[in-house]
């Protein structure tokens, strides 16, 4: 990545600041106050849902409009503006519009609109508009392009480098999933030679124009009338990877920089089952001899298990080491004990990974790895739950749970090994709920986690992606990479891959054509070469477009991936230089242990909870802030360096430095924030001395093709996007 010399650094920072600094009014006798809320006027068209999905998951308050509505509210003086204690109040300190004039000819809205924004210093993100003269664009001819832009890679400007996109570093590819489905279109044109009298237009994100040596602006900054807009001349939806690059710019300039909410990049990977040995699929009986599904099939057959070599020990401390990531490894106790007993009382694996054991985090896995949901049926394929002779179903006992996280902790303390008890991955997750077999926790579960002390309990995201409480604890969902447990080499993972996801016409088992939740494989896959050239990068890029997308849940694989041929190491090696090559230094991958990612988690529920029930305010009057947030909930925000948060009358530096700003969270004393903005992030208001409003008519009716309407899946496994 590139990195800047601190002069340059520190210029691009002033930069930046003045960028996303607010506007007051200067003639104004009172100083006004600006509420930190965003209004969405939402035509419920891609684009503003995309940005409205990005407030949600960074917890930025936000009122929406629907503009469809025959009984919506009208946007008017009193609606956008009134008086408070004798103060003259914005109530929305940014406008998202669908595009630049999304009312008809002659409007009284987009008027009331114009003159609220000319006043306040609000700025507008037209979400998606057509490149024409009333935006500072040249129509998209002679040069300039309208199209399809799938496949393409657009570029940061220098100025948009300097302002809201200085956390890219420079590139933004378009998605090209499926050449078949046009995934993205847009408008590529140039800024008008001779603007409106005052108007300036300045592009933060451009490409190359096709046929000519021309760069068309994709994203830009249209100043005029006293007003500043963010036009945007691309089409997109939230899942798409060019909008979550440039999702957190677009929010950082509508805000200026300063706004509730905060919004980093998560990696975190789990490895499940160390110490205790995976059994190996069959490439020939397609199922894992051992396994559950596999029946009578492997009755006979020697399965061959795979577990870690101290060798591959000694690689996971060299690679995390190498690619500062820090690896959490679910261990299982007694999966070393067994080993000892049939290989003459050593472990090789355990002694080196206990003589490394600060390179990585470690979580209980329980000590045997046993299902700890219901008593299993295996009689039958697939299982089911056990029931009593009154049809009740039979559980696990208390005594068998709590047998399983203690002896694992015991086991660990016997090794010396660093543990922290309030963490614990069961077996299969299992002991939860688990569809359709089991459809209620194991009752006794709950108890179990009390005796113990646990209070974060991984959980799987593809079963159940939100939070939830389980009496002391509270679950932690973890993305399952779409590499098997029972996979230690390439071609038996592509293999058992071409058996889920080929049609049933080619060889594989057909569930690919009867479930919702997965796509077929166009052709299986060369078992010699299907891993690299196709496994590899989709699984890179689904894990990536959790990062993207401000998503903290941890990723987990099990340590046969670690093992033999080390077949998880390309993927994350593929993630990592794919998020190098995008991203500043100033935006590092954050990498939480798993209780932070919990604790993460339910900041974020109790945070959305009280925006819910209407118990935050937040304004800013000046270069003061003030949030009141009742019942002692935490607030994020992200704001300009050099912001100062007030507490008990002493002032201390926000938050973290990230992307160019501090962001974090802020806990209120006495219900309330106080923080206070460096002097030269309020500037004199630009609009002072501006001409006067020029009318400007509608935005045609813009194309939106089918793949952005309808998320194109990266492929099968890439179930968030269909």
């Amino acid at each position: 990545m590139g990195r800047m010399t601190r002069p340059a650094a520190a210029c691009a920072a002033a930069v930046l600041l003045t960028a996303f600094a607010p506007a007051l009014t200067a003639s104004a006798a009172v100083t006004p106050r600006i509420d930190l809320r965003v209004l969405v006027l939402d035509d419920h068209g891609p684009a503003t849902a995309a940005i409205t999905a990005e407030l949600d998951g960074s917890g930025t308050p936000y009122t929406t409009v629907d503009l469809t509505a025959s009984g919506r509210s009208r946007i008017d003086a009193a609606f956008l503006s009134d008086t408070v204690d004798g103060r003259p109040r914005a109530k929305y300190q940014a406008v998202v519009v669908p595009n630049d004039n999304p009312f008809g000819d002659g409007s009284a809205e987009m008027a009331a609109l114009t003159a609220y924004e000319k006043k306040f210093g609000i700025r507008q993100v037209d979400a998606y508009t057509y490149a024409r003269p009333a935006v500072g664009l040249n129509p998209p001819q002679n040069p300039g392009y309208a199209g399809s832009l799938d496949g393409r890679t657009a570029k940061v400007t220098p100025s948009g480098a300097a302002g809201p996109f200085g956390y890219l570093d420079g590139a933004v590819p378009f998605e090209d999933n499926d050449p078949g489905v046009t995934e993205s279109y847009g408008y590529l044109a140039v800024p008008l030679e001779r603007q409106a009298e005052g108007a300036t237009y300045t592009s933060y994100v451009d490409a190359p124009i096709p046929g000519s040596s021309a760069r068309g602006s994709l994203v830009g900054e249209y100043a005029h009338d006293g007003r500043r807009e963010l036009v945007v001349t691309f089409v997109y939806n939230q899942y798409q990877s060019q909008f979550r690059l440039m999702a957190r710019g677009i929010v950082e300039w509508l805000t200026q920089g300063i706004h509730l909410g905060a919004d980093r990049n998560y990696l975190a990977v789990h490895v499940d089952d160390v110490f205790a040995a995976d059994d190996r699929w069959d490439t020939e009986l397609n199922c894992t001899p051992g396994d559950i599904d596999c029946g009578t099939a492997g009755n006979g057959v020697e399965n061959d298990p795979i577990r870690m070599t101290a060798a591959d020990a000694s690689y996971a401390k060299e690679w995390s080491t190498a690619h500062g990531l820090t690896l959490d490894l679910a261990f299982n106790g007694g999966g070393s004990e067994a080993y000892k007993d049939e290989n003459g009382g050593s472990d090789p694996l355990a002694q080196q990974l206990v003589t490394d054991q600060g390179s990585f985090r470690w979580i209980n896995h329980t000590y045997n790895h046993p299902f700890l949901g219901c008593v299993q049926d295996t009689t039958v394929v697939p299982w089911t739950c056990a029931t009593t002779l009154l049809g009740t179903t039979r559980y696990v006992g208390l005594t068998d749970i709590t047998g399983q996280i203690s002896d694992n902790l015991t086991w660990a303390g016997r090794q010396n090994l660093a543990v922290d008890k309030t963490e614990l991955v069961t077996g299969e997750h299992s002991g939860l709920k688990t569809l359709p077999q089991q459809p209620n926790d194991n009752p006794n579960l709950s108890t179990a986690l009390t005796l113990t002390g646990v209070t974060s309990l991984g959980s799987d995201a593809s079963r159940e992606r939100d939070q939830r409480t389980l009496g002391p604890a509270t679950t932690v969902p973890r993305h399952p990479m779409n590499i098997f447990y029972n996979a230690g080499r390439a071609a038996e993972q592509a293999d058992e891959y071409n058996w889920i996801y080929a049609k049933k016409a080619d060889g594989g088992s057909g569930v690919c054509e009867t479930s919702s939740a997965t796509t077929c494989l166009d052709a299986p896959l060369d078992t010699a070469t299907g891993y690299a050239s196709y496994i590899v990068p989709l699984e890179s890029k689904i894990a990536l477009g959790h990062v993207l997308a401000n998503d903290p849940r941890p990723h987990y694989v099990h340590q046969s991936n670690l093992a033999e041929e080390r077949i998880v190491y390309p993927v994350l090696e593929k993630t990592l230089g794919a998020y190098e090559g995008l991203f500043a230094d100033n935006t590092p991958l954050v990498n939480l242990r798993m209780k932070d990612v919990g604790e993460e988690l339910h900041k974020r529920g109790a945070w959305d909870n009280a925006l819910a029930a209407g118990r935050v305010t937040a304004y800013r009057i000046g270069d003061t802030i003030t949030v009141t947030a009742r019942g002692g909930t935490q607030a994020p925000a992200t704001l300009p360096a050099g912001t100062q948060q007030t507490q008990t009358g002493n002032a201390t530096a926000f938050g973290g430095a990230y992307a160019g700003l501090r962001s974090g969270w802020a806990t209120p004393t006495l219900g309330r924030i106080t923080f206070t903005l460096p002097g030269d992030a309020v500037p004199d208001d630009p609009s002072a001395a501006a001409p006067a409003l020029r009318a400007a008519a509608p935005a045609d009716r813009l194309p939106v093709p089918a793949g952005v309407r309808d998320p194109v899946p990266y492929g099968p496994g890439d179930t968030s996007r269909g």
